[in-house]
């Protein structure tokens, strides 16, 4: 079993004729992803690595049965790209893209939060179930395909290098994963931590989670509460930037300690209490997960 993405998921690429877009787009068909369509506005018409090309999101959606999409668009229009895929009644929405205007992304969660589309991102890798899993294999985003492996911890992060990190170690101790989704560092995105971590305590087959978090907001305090009351499987936990000075901003745009919220130590401090072991270094977070399974 997986979350989100299996062998069933229909993939269109909005932003495909760009470098990244046809670079990544490469990469996941190669994975073993159903892309069925991309969409750059005044190209339709063409293909791009064989898959064809559309002026919107609608004529693709209706086209080919897409139901997801991932956004390689620019910065200035990704927040329209990403409304121009919740009109089209996509049910997951991937945004890649890094530096989105936090003003325009208010304006796309204010529309996200009367959908039933799932939105995750901005500033992500995206999500993969590995293949050789029951579920079949599909990559959408950015990460290294070749260090995921089939099995049974599912995995969240906000930070993009410490998701393969992660996985890599797992890979490296013979563990395999379920799912792996990387939600991104920004301030206002889409899923959280909880809406992942009650998909992963909702899977049969996810029977561990690696949690990845960073100072900065209130998420991880937020993913304590929900472990605390309702999750039933073991959760281990990394928090990046313990030694971030307050009021400086470390790497992503949410990572930001002020006014004495969004501490590294507050962070541990709730997940310690909410049944979590927190990993004390990077290189530490698939065997502490391993200790407690």
């Amino acid at each position: 079993m997986s979350v989100l993405v299996d062998k069933s998921t229909r993939l269109l690429v909005q932003g495909i004729t760009g470098s990244a877009g046809s670079f990544h787009t490469k990469q996941c068909v190669e994975y073993g992803t159903k892309v069925v369509a991309g969409v750059t506005p005044g190209r339709g018409g063409e293909k791009v690595e064989g898959i064809p090309v559309f002026d919107t999101v609608k004529q693709a959606v209706k086209a080919t049965g897409a139901n997801a999409s991932v956004i390689f668009v620019p910065p200035p229009g990704a927040a329209d790209a990403i409304l121009e895929a919740f009109d089209a009644e996509i049910p997951l929405v991937v945004c890649i893209t890094e530096g989105i205007p936090v003003m325009d992304m208010i304006k796309v969660r204010r529309v996200l939060e009367g959908l039933k589309t799932r939105l995750i991102g901005p500033n992500c890798p995206g999500i993969i179930t590995p293949a050789g899993s029951a579920a079949g294999g599909c990559k959408i985003g950015i990460m290294p395909g070749h260090i995921h492996k089939a099995g049974n911890v599912g995995v969240v992060s906000r930070s993009g290098t410490l998701t393969y990190e992660a996985v890599g170690q797992l890979t490296a101790l013979g563990i395999g994963q379920s799912t792996c989704i990387g939600i991104g560092g920004d301030p206002v995105g889409g899923m959280d931590f909880v809406d992942v971590l009650t998909l992963f305590n909702a899977d049969k087959d996810t029977h561990g989670v690696i949690m990845i978090g960073e100072i900065g907001g209130g998420a991880e305090e937020r993913a304590a509460a929900y472990i605390k009351a309702n999750m039933k499987k073991p959760v281990a936990c990394f928090i990046a930037g313990t030694t971030a000075p307050p009021g400086k901003r470390m790497g992503h745009a949410g990572a930001i300690i002020s006014g004495g919220q969004g501490t590294a130590g507050a962070k541990i401090a709730a997940l310690t209490s909410a049944g979590c072991k927190v990993a004390p270094t990077p290189s530490d977070m698939a065997s502490t997960l391993q200790a407690m399974m």
